[in-house]
């Protein structure tokens, strides 16, 4: 057996899970690469990686490279001698650095590879309306999540589950896969599978403004599911006129309401306790939403002190 030493590359809340996970198991960590810090919000304070937060709350050796290439973060990284990487929702890696340690590079991804390679895979999985998803770990090469696949786990996605919900139970199942692939390199018993590349393969594209807003001619169950595969963030959203004002709202929960109806499509409906938007084949009942200069808030909430008119439609 060998003993295993190291190196985690990682950035966001994801990462801090499976890097926790992999000490608690009593893995020696040499060190955690993780994004470099940047000013964020109005204040413009410097902001750490949730990976740095937590690395240096138990005091371990942080790099924190701009460029993967830089001579001087090569030469640091072969001095750690780690004999393998671990890489979770961290950037592309130059070839130099993943073909490095002697027992290679694995990289967790939290769908079912092939399908869902890419940027935002929990996401689309939601948005596609999959009924199950997964974790897969695999040996990084020269593309974006197609190495050899060492181990994955399946889970069902919930009719009504969101991105937040499946992203914490993703953590937690992309945990013991890690903990369970780093049990068969050390004991030399990992036997890989090459991923066959097939036309239907689906991608999990960088989410941007124009894939997140909602196109309200689409079906209820297309509008739900961007709805959930976009909540907490970045949320998706749409615009509402309402008489003179123009607002763009962002839409966390909804609820798919089939009943006939003869209004057009995008109008507004409001009572004193719902907010419902007329689509083809019935409603989708705005549960909890945020507009412009307030915290997000459920729909009975914004309508103790918000009203919409009876010509009020979103687009």
């Amino acid at each position: 057996m060998e003993k295993l030493r190291i190196v985690f590359m990682g950035t966001p809340d994801f990462a801090v899970g499976i890097l926790d996970s992999i000490i608690k198991n009593n893995y020696e960590i040499v060190a955690v690469i993780t994004a470099p810090d940047k000013p964020a919000g109005r204040g413009q304070k410097i902001m750490y990686s949730a990976v740095k937060e937590y690395a240096l709350s138990k005091n371990l050796k942080i790099l924190q490279p701009t460029n993967l290439k830089d001579e001087n973060f090569l030469n640091d990284l072969r001095n750690l001698n780690a004999n393998l990487q671990v890489v979770v929702a961290f950037r592309m890696l130059p070839e130099v650095v993943w073909r490095m340690p002697k027992l290679g590079t694995f990289n967790l991804h939290a769908s079912l590879l092939p399908n869902y390679r890419g940027a935002a895979p929990i996401n689309w999985a939601i948005i596609n309306g999959e009924s199950e998803t997964g974790v897969t770990t695999f040996f990084i090469d020269d593309k974006i999540d197609t190495g050899a696949m060492i181990l994955s786990k399946k889970t069902t996605i919930e009719p009504n589950e969101n991105a937040g919900q499946l992203h914490d139970r993703l953590m937690k199942i992309g945990s013991e896969t890690v903990i369970d692939t780093l049990k068969l390199i050390e004991e030399n018993k990992v036997i890989t599978t090459t991923q066959i590349e097939t036309e239907e393969i689906k991608t999990a594209y960088k989410l941007n403004k124009d894939n997140c807003r909602i196109d309200w001619n689409k079906s209820s169950n297309e509008i739900h599911n961007l709805i959930r595969g976009l909540s907490p963030y970045p949320c998706a959203w749409t615009t509402l006129f309402d008489e003179e004002k123009e607002l763009s709202i962002k839409i966390y929960e909804s609820k798919i309401i089939e009943e006939n109806h003869s209004f057009n499509v995008g109008q507004v409906i409001s009572s004193k306790k719902e907010i419902k938007v007329a689509v083809k084949n019935g409603f989708i009942e705005l549960l909890s939403i945020q507009i412009p200069g307030k915290k997000k808030m459920t729909s009975k909430e914004l309508l103790n002190g918000f009203s919409f008119g009876d010509k009020s439609f979103v687009k």
